[in-house]
C-alpha cells in the first residue's frame, strides 16, 4: 500500500477483498433464508381454540368461512411494519404479506402475533408457494384425508415450511 492506495494484485489485498465478498455473501444468505422461515422464536404459530376436528364442517371447511374470523388490516399493517423494524427486514411493507403461520383454515388463530409473520411476496419461497401448500392441507382436511391436528402439525411441527412443500409437491 503507497499513501493509502491498495495494489488490486497485492495477495494481502487479494485475500482481503475476498473475505469481505464472503461475509456480504454470508449475511445475504443468512438474512434470505430467515425472511421465508418465519422465526420460531418469534413466530412459534397459535392455533384457534374454538376449532375442533368436531366442528370442521360448520366451521373451516364451509367456503368462505376464514373470511369471517380474518383480522382486519389495519391490524396486521401495525403488525407487519412492527415485525418488519423488530426484525430489520429490508423493502417496504409491499414487499411483503402479513401471513399466518398456522393457516385458518385448520384453525390457525386469527390475530394472534405468535402465528402472523411478514412474508415475502416475490421470491422462489413467496406467499404464492405457501399459498399453494395451505390450500392442498386445506383441502386434505376438509375432504377427511388428514385430522385437523395432522393439518396443524404440517405448520407447527416444522417452522421450515418449505420441506412440506417439497414433501407435497415432489420438489427437491
Amino acid at each position: 500500500m503507497k499513501h493509502g492506495v491498495h495494489d488490486a494484485g497485492d495477495p494481502v489485498e487479494i485475500v482481503r477483498r475476498l473475505l469481505l465478498l464472503t461475509t456480504v455473501l454470508l449475511s445475504c444468505s443468512a438474512w434470505a433464508q430467515q425472511s421465508y422461515i418465519p422465526d420460531h422464536e418469534r413466530t412459534p404459530g397459535a392455533i384457534n381454540p374454538d376449532i375442533t376436528q368436531d366442528n370442521i364442517n360448520a366451521t373451516v371447511c364451509v367456503p368462505g368461512y376464514t373470511k369471517t374470523i380474518r383480522p382486519p388490516s389495519y391490524h396486521t399493517s401495525r403488525l407487519k411494519a412492527k415485525q418488519m423494524r423488530d426484525l430489520g427486514l429490508p423493502g417496504t411493507m409491499h414487499d411483503y404479506h402479513e401471513d399466518h403461520l398456522v393457516p385458518l383454515c385448520v384453525g390457525g388463530a386469527p390475530s394472534d402475533p405468535r402465528s402472523l409473520w411478514p412474508q415475502p411476496v416475490t421470491g422462489k419461497w413467496s406467499t404464492k408457494e405457501k399459498d399453494q401448500l395451505e390450500a392442498s392441507v386445506c383441502r386434505q382436511l376438509c375432504r377427511g384425508d388428514i385430522t385437523l391436528q395432522q393439518g396443524q402439525a404440517i405448520f407447527l411441527d416444522n417452522p421450515d415450511w418449505t420441506r412440506a412443500y417439497e414433501k407435497y409437491f415432489g420438489l427437491k
